[in-house]
């Protein structure tokens, strides 16, 4: 692996600099204000901002293949990075913000070409907003498995019934889509019960019941996430994602990637931390001299730095996997930076809070929000103790032998 950015990379690296330094920071006050008023629409500025980045060609950057700019994970990674230090402004901005990051990459890999017509299309353009339901209030969803939301086949339609909830993007006035996993088939081995099936927003039977919040937080800048009830919701055949029974290993395509998407941006968060944590230590004085000179200060101000770098090389060592030998090769280190990124910068984030004292749990700086994004992170795509028994598995499985 080479440790060096290519040509192309270091040139829309350049270019997302200048866009955040130019655009995103001085926007963000101003993007908290219309955030408090804009209940779970995204605030107005975005348009303008999501214009401005089309324009400078920082567009889709996530996406590779025909549908996208074409980068491969290794070039997406220090991109990913910078918009991680505005995580609530710049992915959406430039058309890189989960869950229609995910959403499209299901689209572009499984839809026909009516699906990728009808709605890749639109979410390329940033003229749609999508959402992703899979996470469900009643079964444990960290085992897929369980997952029992009811898809019956009634002639050439689907019959949909049962609740999700942490819909992400649902709430959003403009999502238009709903990628919605669920049940066709009880009797299947395990990993072929479940299939996707596309979902307008205004199908009929499709009840929002409420959004959630998470830390206190609405997310809508992302879409928000919902509690959505199914009561006989009914799509044609064709609005099937793939093949029945295909919605597990459609799943695992999508979050693979979702995955190191957030950890390149976490440690984007943690970096912006440590500048705030320096700045703040360097300015306040306690007991008689500056934050910075406390020895305990200087311990975590060191020790973020070196769970930085060693964070950042396992991401992009993960990223050259996934390009070179593909998701399913790169399977173990997918796993350990998803355990290891939002734990580490989580902790990074604590101790930028406590530097900070009462502002670091105000409105007054980005941390709190910061922290809130790391800690939902050791539960979404998958939670912590979930992907440690993968692991922990895999690393066993060399030296069983023929032990069971």
């Amino acid at each position: 692996m080479d440790f060096g950015f290519d040509a192309r990379t270091e040139e829309l690296r350049e270019r997302l600099l200048g866009f955040m330094d130019e655009c995103v920071y001085p926007a963000e006050e101003a993007f908290e204000a219309q955030a408090a008023e804009s209940g779970w629409a995204a605030p107005p500025l975005l348009e303008d901002l999501k214009e401005e980045a089309r324009r400078r060609g920082l567009w889709n950057l996530f996406l590779p293949g025909e549908h996208g700019a074409g980068l491969t994970n290794l070039q997406y990674a220090p991109l990913a990075e910078i918009m991680g230090r505005s995580p609530r402004i710049a992915p959406t901005a430039t058309n890189c913000a989960a869950p229609d990051t995910g959403n499209m990459e299901v689209l572009s890999m499984f839809g026909d070409e009516w699906q990728r017509k009808e709605w890749l299309e639109p979410l390329l353009r940033g003229e749609i907003r999508s959402a992703f339901a899979m996470t469900e209030p009643e079964v444990a969803s960290s085992d897929a498995t369980n997952i029992s939301l009811s898809i019956v086949r009634d002639g050439d339609e689907y019959v949909i019934n049962g609740r999700k909830w942490f819909a992400s993007g649902a709430m959003n006035p403009n999502c238009r889509i709903l990628i919605v996993m669920g049940k066709t088939d009880p009797d299947a081995p395990s990993h072929r019960q479940q299939s996707m099936v596309l979902v307008p927003r205004d199908t009929p039977g499709l009840d929002i019941r409420r959004g959630m919040h998470v830390f206190g937080y609405t997310d809508a800048d992302h879409g928000g996430h919902a509690e959505i009830d199914f009561n006989d919701v009914r799509v044609p055949v064709s609005h099937l994602v793939g093949e029945e029974g295909g919605g597990f290993a459609i799943a695992q395509a999508r979050l693979g990637p979702g995955r190191i998407h957030h950890c390149m941006r976490l440690i984007g968060m943690a970096e912006r931390a440590v500048e705030l944590m320096c700045a703040r230590a360097l300015t306040r004085t306690a007991f008689g001299k500056p934050i910075a000179q406390q020895g305990v200060v200087q311990d975590w101000i060191a020790e973020s730095r070196v769970r930085i770098e060693q964070l950042r090389l396992l991401v992009l060592k993960t990223a050259w996997l996934m390009d070179t030998v593909g998701n399913r090769g790169a399977h173990t280190e997918i796993q350990a930076i998803k355990i290891a990124t939002p734990r580490d910068v989580e902790w990074i984030l604590d101790k930028a809070i406590q530097v900070h004292g009462a502002g670091g749990v105000s409105q007054d700086f980005p941390l709190a929000g910061l922290w809130a994004g790391a800690r939902s992170l050791r539960l979404a795509d998958g939670p912590d103790e979930v992907h440690k028994r993968s692991l922990a598995y895999r690393e066993l499985k060399k030296h069983m032998g023929d032990r069971s």
